[in-house]
């Protein structure tokens, strides 16, 4: 059954929401006062990197179901449900999260909302949210508001796909009509099989929050076993997979490097602990600090090695290979390849950064940084070659071919995704994360 919805905030989260409703047949209204942003979406063009989503957008506005406005007007008054997508980012000099954009959507959408509509929280935030914008919404309208929480599960690189197809649908609500206007809305993808679990608002609130909690821990467990490994002789690449294989554990995010990164898992663990401090249960989530504190060991690692390799790094080029915080987006947000890079400069290092589409974000948020598009230009005469980003460009390198441009062969492997003995064999030395330093060709 086709709806008529909002969408607001068109930041990452909010823009494929828009699209991946639109392409479910809904009427979309997309509300987002940021003139630039505003404006690319106006034009059909997408405002970040994200593979299929600017067909997605040309195929939804040929169609006519999707339009975006800067602020809500009579339409937003018809429509049965509101989705809530704006930031929540850390607030400056605290782990909590921000939650001031979500006041500021609620007061806007107050004089357009009919009682019968249905608000869904999609944003990450602390849980108690939805009960405080309630009563905040409540106090302005003069009724009970439906709202409701869906948190989000998108994964940059494949969020349409994750919009369209999720491993599982979760609400959290305390009425029907919220229950039965949610489930009409993704009543497209359920029919196709498509879990859908229906919860309170408090623990759909966790939900989001305790995955990326327990996603990062299990990045950082593997990352603290490779700094054992670099001491021990063993090899973490082996150990990931050889525990991988219980099923109790699983193989996914068993890959040891240079860390986590990105606009959701460190911010979301920070205000976990923060929210948790404020509930009167932070020691239930103390090891978070621990997680966050080996995320951050890993960046060092890398400045350790290059300085251990190559002595003082003042006035030595390094070239690093990456800039965004995954290979399939742009996305600089608390980039671990970003963090390596200004290690290395505060170290002395000439660093040059290549990123196979980041480099105009690089450009305008880190100046400081020297960019080349073209990699071997990039890689000219450079002592160290460092992979921070697993790009498949990267993956795909002919190691002879970049080989003959710089002045060592040294490559500083921080992902474990490039295949070692194909560059041991072209003269490169190779020192990869959690396998004793030298990596052995595999």
């Amino acid at each position: 059954m086709a709806m008529k919805i909002t969408v607001i905030g068109l930041g990452y989260l909010g823009a494929t929401h828009a699209i991946a409703m639109a392409e479910l047949g809904h009427e979309v209204i997309g509300i987002e006062p940021n003139p630039k942003r505003l404006g690319d979406l106006q034009n059909g063009l997408i405002p970040f990197h994200e593979p299929g989503l600017p067909e997605a957008l040309q195929k939804v506005l040929e169609k006519g179901n999707i339009k975006f406005k800067e602020n809500h007007d009579e339409e937003s008054f018809e429509a049965d449900m509101h989705f809530l997508c704006v930031g929540t980012p850390q607030l400056p000099g605290s782990y909590a999260a921000n939650t001031e954009y979500l006041h500021a959507a609620i007061d806007a959408l107050a004089p357009y909302l009919r009682e019968d509509a249905v608000i869904a929280g999609k944003s990450t935030v602390p849980v108690g949210t939805a009960a405080e914008l309630t009563a905040a919404l409540a106090a302005k309208v003069g009724f009970v508001p439906h709202l409701a929480w869906n948190p989000e599960f998108l994964r940059e690189g494949t969020a349409l796909e994750d919009s369209l197809r999720p491993d599982r649908i979760v609400i959290g609500v305390n009425d029907e009509r919220s229950e039965e206007l949610l489930r009409k809305v993704y009543e497209p993808i359920t029919d196709l099989g498509t879990p859908f679990l229906v919860t309170d608002i408090p623990t759909a609130e966790l939900v989001k929050v305790a995955a990326n909690s327990f996603l990062a821990t299990k990045i950082s467990f593997i990352n603290a076993m490779a700094e054992i490994a670099e001491v021990s002789g063993a090899d973490a690449v082996k150990l990931a997979e050889a525990i991988g294989y219980d099923e109790r554990i699983g193989n996914k995010f068993l890959r040891n490097g240079i860390g986590f990164g990105g606009g959701c898992l460190p911010k979301d663990i920070r205000a976990f602990m923060a929210r948790a401090e404020q509930l009167g249960v932070g020691s239930a989530v103390d090891f978070l600090e621990d997680v966050d504190q080996v995320n951050l060991r890993r960046r060092n690692r890398v400045v350790e090695i290059a300085q251990s390799e190559l002595g003082s790094l003042s006035g030595k080029k390094v070239l690093v290979l990456g800039a965004a915080f995954k290979p399939d987006s742009d996305d600089l947000r608390d980039s671990p390849a970003i963090a390596v890079a200004k290690l290395l400069l505060a170290a002395g290092a000439n660093v040059m950064i290549h990123d196979p589409i980041s480099l105009e974000n690089v450009n305008a948020q880190h100046p400081e940084f020297d960019t080349e598009q073209d990699l071997l230009a990039a890689a000219q005469g450079a002592e160290a070659v460092v992979l921070a980003t697993e790009w498949r460009e990267y993956r795909e390198l002919n190691p002879a071919h970049i080989g003959a441009v710089v002045a060592n062969r040294l490559l500083i492997e921080g992902r474990n995704a490039l295949p070692v003995a194909d560059w041991q064999n072209a003269g490169w030395r190779v020192i990869a994360l959690g396998r004793n330093v030298h990596a052995a060709a595999n």
